[in-house]
């Protein structure tokens, strides 16, 4: 498919126009991020929703940044800083900022941090440990990169319980090449894969962005593909070009195809399906409280 003209994707539809975020809330928020020196990727990515997640009392913290070891020409992660070494007090800022924020839910999410062994996995297990001891009662969701298939990293981080393993496959296989070229399909399904067989009590998640070139049966491909490894938990987005120099959009999905691949979704299996265009990876995370509830996993030891 040849790219559409920049003038015909630069005028967003009606549908993905959202109100300004309660700025009472998100200042607040904002005040104890700078006060701890953390990041989000909700402001990191300009999150449409942060008003709202903030306001539910869910947040994203991004840690071992801000440098990627990846260059992925969708995303606005900064890939052109050399990665700093690890901090050990990040955990316990973090953790920190959960207790300020009282926080329900939060999602634990990081960098890809190629250049270290375990590729952060020991960070995110002192993260998940430090909150589970200042806030026993908030749920974790780690959403991980690929790890570069060192599965004995993927076991540490399981080791630390969260409830959700989140870990995006992001588009299609067909567009991973131009999209996610230091990513591969087959690995993050692997990944997805190993958790559930590793650890059966944790939730697994994953997550792709539309409007890239995919048609309505690759999207629902991978749909199936993600089932076939036991997947729980789906998100589907329009992907937005964060600047002149990322992937340019070829398509605005319109919210009634989002809502027939939520339906199609729930009819192959998945527990829970968030589809909408301004759905992103964490949105609506919290709802897995309730999945708890109504489909309750088998412990993990």
């Amino acid at each position: 498919m040849k790219h559409r003209s920049r003038s015909l994707v630069s005028l967003k539809p009606s549908w993905l126009r959202v109100k300004a975020p309660q700025q009472e809330r998100v200042g607040n928020v904002k005040e104890i991020l700078r006060d701890l020196n953390l990041n989000t990727v909700c402001e990191e990515a300009s999150c449409p929703n942060i008003g709202e997640c903030f306001h539910s009392g869910t947040a994203t913290f991004l840690i071992m940044g801000p440098a990627c070891t990846r260059a992925c020409p969708y995303c606005d992660i900064d890939f052109e800083k050399k990665p700093l070494a690890l901090d050990s007090t990040e955990p316990l800022r973090l953790a920190e900022a959960v207790n300020r924020l009282k926080l329900n839910h939060v999602v634990i999410t990081s960098v890809n941090r190629d250049d270290l062994p375990d590729g952060g996995a020991s960070q995110f297990l002192r993260c998940v440990e430090q909150v589970r001891a200042i806030s026993p009662k908030t749920t974790i969701e780690v959403l991980i990169p690929d790890l570069c298939a060192a599965w004995d990293a993927l076991e540490l981080i399981l080791s630390a319980k969260p409830e959700v393993l989140n870990h995006n496959t992001e588009t299609v296989p067909r567009l991973y090449r131009r999209v996610r070229p230091q990513g591969k399909y087959e690995r993050s399904l692997e990944l997805l894969q190993r958790t559930r067989q590793l650890a059966p009590g944790i939730y697994t998640k994953s997550g792709i962005m539309v409007g890239l070139g995919e048609t309505d049966e690759e999207v629902r491909s991978v749909m199936r593909d993600l089932r076939q490894v036991d997947c729980d938990i789906l998100t589907i987005g329009q992907y937005l070009q964060p600047s002149p120099k990322h992937l340019p959009v070829q398509e605005f999905i319109t919210p009634g195809q989002f809502e027939a691949w939520r339906e199609y979704g729930e009819s192959i299996g998945f527990l829970q399906v968030v589809s909408s265009p301004l759905t992103r990876s964490s949105y609506h995370a919290e709802q897995v409280q309730q999945l708890m509830k109504n489909y309750p996993k088998t412990p993990t030891n």
